[in-house]
């Protein structure tokens, strides 16, 4: 039952919601004109970043929402301490072979950072090895976020990405791990990839544009020289596209993919032979998308030729000429083939079949021979491990649910073994079977079925009465899979119910899942999440006085979206850094990320694919009306969706919404970027304010009601 404190602590910042005057943003008139449409956009003056009055704006709308939520302090400081008493501080991952030394990383008590380790193999008590202290790294600066080291197979040098303004601007460093010696290059922009050549004297890495931050060239860059003597050795023109890299499982080729959410064109070049020169497999072709891999003399081709979810060929002789391509693992419309991982004995696959992943066990002799590994839940997430040893007969992978915290398991393929290595801990008396989780198929409002993911406790009644987080992300076919949260056990023991909608969008159900989502078909997934949300109110797992819905980036445009369609459906809307300002953003092919993304949300240059967008855009439809409680979170220095599009959002709807009784709270982290705070701590703060936001519009305990976390245990 609700608690008296809780109930008034509602009342009390509800009042002081209505008696705390809103921050109002100038209205300065703009107006964009495209396709005969004038549409006005006041609030455009924001996109100066430089400019004094939009931080201050930005500033008096994070002191506004302090001032509203100020009765909330306690509990919000209750949330911090309980999520960071539930962690194992002085933590470690599981060792993983490469070479000659076992790789791990390692956090220490009360440091934000990690610490990037290794020992050598086959030596009890060997002296642990520090490669990189991000912690050392961060010191005196309110931002910072490292590309892990990758290191040469030698063991002998590795290199790094180091980004300290938070806008995904990491620059290159190399470390000689035999004297300690680093070397860096401040006027270049790392995209994420680095790959080692055989010998070790050579790095390979991408980087991308600093202004539209795409990932368009790559580097050849000889150890031991300046990078200012770095060999361009590929550049993608097509604006559309990302070029990506890494080196064949066999470490003998260099792999250059180019695509978007998935590669469309993949160039070789052997490593092994001096003066060799890239050439490309196949020349892109509209709607075909593949990959490569090589190993032991044979190539591997995963692509959907004919073949919607995919299908492995391989290629023993010129791989330049398809008709050397034999088929493997021929196309299955119910599984989609996500990916895979040679070994010398075995062909591991990563599938994806009923909305869940799987791995499947295959002989590389005898495909036919082949058998999936077996999990406990009926919803579940798992994936590959770093399998870095390919005469390995053991598979590292992963596993969690919503109530199994995450799990690092060893396989034996020849014996068919499951062993546990390692369950993340979590401080505090966590119980997983006081949790209970269920996998639902919803119908949809054109008969389609959306997963949906559940998870509450065990002791939950299903009268109506709960409140519930609904979450889903439906964008890019990135798939939103069912995972353990520690922080999340802060709404579950408070009795909420927590539900993901694995609505289309994604590639859950495969891959037409995705092409069901985009697009001319981009309103399935708003759609799709609202019938869900319709579902679980008429089937009395929650009601619309408690139901709650939750997204980020993407997610958060679907928040925007569903708040437009029906805004009578929810209590309150999580709005993390939200893409809403869709038609202002793609028209402008200047804005970071934004020519790629033609292939997910279309150009609106072209007249059909800007009505497809005009239809939904969050800020272009924002209207009068009666909208939910609403929290807005973003970050001033993030690049891929910038802080201006949240921060006209709110300012129309303080402008246009009728109901001043609700909430409208928007926060702008002034130091972090689009994953907001970078330390480990530090984000639980930013958790704490959305959880408090939810607790207190849900009249929930403000005490956590399960086994208490002694407060010394911190």
């Amino acid at each position: 039952m609700p608690t008296k404190y809780a109930q008034s602590l509602r009342t009390r910042i509800l009042e002081a919601a209505l008696n705390t005057a809103e921050p109002r943003a100038a209205e300065i008139p703009h107006i964009h004109k495209l396709h005969g449409e004038q549409r006005e956009d006041p609030y455009y003056w924001m996109c100066e970043r430089d400019d004094p009055a939009v931080r201050a704006h930005l500033e008096a709308e994070n002191a506004y929402l302090e001032n509203v939520f100020l009765p909330a302090i306690s509990l919000r400081n209750a949330l911090y301490d309980e999520m960071l008493a539930r962690i194992v501080q002085d933590d470690s991952t599981v060792p993983y072979p490469m070479g000659s030394y076992l790789y791990y990383t390692r956090f220490q008590q009360g440091k934000e950072y990690p610490l990037y380790c290794r020992k050598p193999r086959g030596k009890d008590g060997a002296e642990e090895e520090v490669l990189l202290d991000v912690n050392t790294l961060a010191e005196g600066h309110k931002f910072c976020n490292v590309l892990a080291p990758v290191v040469s197979h030698d063991g002998t040098r590795f290199a790094f990405g180091l980004d300290l303004t938070g806008r995904n601007l990491h620059r290159p460093y190399v470390v000689d791990t035999t004297n300690g010696s680093r070397y860096s290059d401040p006027s270049r922009v790392l995209a994420g990839d680095f790959a080692w050549s055989p010998d070790g004297n050579f790095l390979y890495y991408n980087t991308k544009d600093e202004k539209t931050l795409r990932p368009d060239k790559i580097w050849r860059h000889r150890f031991g020289s300046s990078f200012d003597a770095d060999e361009l050795i590929y550049e993608e023109k097509d604006e559309t596209l990302y070029a990506h890299l890494s080196t064949s499982r066999d470490r003998k080729w260099l792999l250059i993919h180019s695509g978007y959410t998935e590669p469309l064109e993949c160039r070789v070049m052997d490593l092994t032979l001096a003066g060799a020169e890239l050439r490309c497999i196949r020349a892109k072709n509209p709607g075909i998308h593949y990959s490569a891999d090589h190993f032991d003399g044979r190539w591997y081709l995963l692509h959907n030729d004919h073949a919607p979810n995919f299908r492995l060929s391989i290629c023993d002789g010129d791989v330049f000429d398809e008709r050397q391509w034999i088929p493997f693992l021929d196309h299955d419309p119910d599984v989609l083939i996500q990916g895979f991982e040679v070994f010398e004995a075995y062909l591991v696959v990563f599938e994806r079949s009923g909305g869940m992943n799987r791995i499947s066990i295959r002989d590389r002799s005898n495909p036919g021979n082949s058998h999936y590994i077996e999990f406990r839940d009926t919803s579940y997430d798992c994936w590959l491990g770093r399998n870095e040893e390919p005469g390995e007969i053991l598979l590292r992978l992963h596993y969690t649910s919503m109530t199994t915290p995450v799990s690092t398991f060893d396989y034996d393929m020849q014996q068919r073994k499951l062993t546990l290595r390692k369950e993340s801990p979590v401080r505090g008396g966590f119980d997983k079977e006081n949790y209970a989780t269920e996998y639902l198929q919803v119908p949809a409002r054109d008969g389609t079925l959306i997963p949906v993911s559940l998870a509450y406790l065990r002791t939950q009644r299903r009268d109506g009465t709960a409140p519930m987080m609904l979450q889903a992300y439906g964008s890019y076919g990135i798939s939103y899979d069912p995972a353990f949260s520690s922080n999340a056990l802060s709404l579950l023991n408070r009795g909420f119910v927590l539900a993901i909608a694995h609505i289309r969008g994604g590639k859950e159900m495969g891959w037409n899942w995705y092409e069901q989502g985009r697009l001319a078909h981009k309103m399935n997934s708003f759609y799709d999440f609202i019938d869900c949300a319709e579902y679980l109110v008429r089937n009395q797992y929650c009601s619309p006085e408690h139901l709650f819905a939750r997204g980020g980036s993407a997610g958060g445009l679907l928040m925007g979206a569903v708040m437009n369609l029906r805004p009578d459906l929810f209590c309150g809307i999580l709005a993390h850094v939200p893409f809403v300002d869709v038609l202002t953003t793609m028209a402008d092919p200047g804005i970071p990320l934004t020519t790629g993304e033609y292939q997910e949300w279309g150009n609106p240059a072209d007249p059909v694919q800007y009505g497809w967008m005009r239809a939904y855009s969050p800020f272009d439809n924002v209207r009068h009306a009666e909208y939910p409680h609403l929290l807005v979170t973003t970050g001033f220095s993030d690049s891929q969706v910038q802080y201006w599009e949240p921060a006209k959002w709110v300012a129309r709807l303080r402008a246009r919404r009728s109901r001043k009784d609700r909430l409208l709270l928007f926060h702008t982290n002034l130091d972090a970027g689009h994953e907001g705070a970078s330390g480990r701590f530090e984000r639980l703060r930013e958790l704490a304010l959305e959880y408090a936001f939810a607790i207190v519009l849900a009249d929930a305990p403000e005490t956590d009601p399960m086994p208490s976390i002694p407060r010394s245990s911190q």
